[in-house]
C-alpha cells in the first residue's frame, strides 16, 4: 500500500495511529505530499480528484481517500480487535468520529482563514463562528470524556487527533484548563505508542 502523506495533517495522523494500533504500519509506503487548497500537489491529485491527504493506494491499485474510509479500510484488513465496532459501539464511536473531525475541520478553516488568506481579505467574523464550533465540540467532548475510559475505537482515535491538532496550532488556547475531564482522559491516551510516535513536528 501507498499513502500519500503531509507530517502536519491532522487526517493524516489519525490514519497513522489506525496503521499502527492495527499492526499494518510495515505494510505501507509512505510518499511525502504537501499540498494545500490553494497549492494542489500533481500526484495527489492523480491519485485523488479531491487532491487531498491523506490518499491511500492498495495493494490492488484501489484509490481510497479520506481519512474516516482510509481507517475503515485497514480495520478491515486485520484480525484483531476492532476499532469500528459493531452494534450499539458503533454508533458511538462514529458519533465520536464525527464530533473529533468537525472540531478539526472548523479549527482548519481558521488557520486557512489567517495562514493562507491575503490578510486584506480575511473575514473574522468567519473566523469567530468556526471557533464557536470549536468550543461546542470541546464542552461536548467534556462531558464525554468521563466515559471514554480506556476505549480505543475510531471515535477515541479521532477525538484524540483533534485535540493533538489544537496543541500543534493552538497551543495559546490552554484547553486542558478549561476541560478538565478531557484533559485527565488526554494524559492517559496521548501515553500511547501510536499517539506518540505521530506527534506532528512539521512547524509549516
Amino acid at each position: 500500500m501507498k499513502l500519500y502523506y503531509s507530517p502536519s495533517s491532522p487526517y493524516v495522523r489519525k490514519v497513522s495511529i489506525v496503521a499502527l494500533e492495527t499492526g499494518l504500519d510495515s505494510r505501507i509506503e509512505r510518499i511525502p505530499a504537501a499540498t494545500t487548497p490553494v497549492a494542489p500537489n500533481e500526484a495527489v491529485a492523480k491519485a485523488n480528484p479531491l487532491a487531498k491527504v491523506p490518499t491511500l493506494v492498495t495493494d490492488d491499485g484501489e484509490m481510497l481517500f479520506d481519512s474516516r474510509v482510509i481507517c475503515e479500510y485497514l480495520d478491515s484488513l486485520h484480525q484483531g480487535a476492532k476499532l469500528f465496532p459493531a452494534g450499539a459501539a458503533r454508533w458511538r464511536a462514529l458519533r465520536l468520529q464525527a464530533l473529533g473531525d468537525g472540531l478539526l475541520d472548523a479549527a482548519l478553516l481558521v488557520r486557512y482563514e489567517g495562514f493562507l488568506r491575503p490578510e486584506d481579505k480575511r473575514w473574522q467574523d468567519w473566523a469567530d463562528g468556526q471557533m464557536l464550533k470549536v468550543r461546542g465540540a470541546l464542552a461536548d467532548i467534556e462531558k464525554l470524556a468521563p466515559g471514554f475510559g480506556d476505549t480505543l475505537d475510531i471515535g477515541t482515535v479521532s477525538i484524540a487527533c483533534a485535540l493533538g491538532y489544537l496543541d500543534f496550532r493552538y497551543d495559546d488556547m490552554n484547553w486542558r484548563g478549561s476541560y478538565p475531564q478531557t484533559a485527565a482522559w488526554a494524559a492517559r491516551f496521548f501515553a500511547r505508542p501510536s499517539v506518540k510516535a505521530t506527534v506532528p513536528v512539521n512547524p509549516t
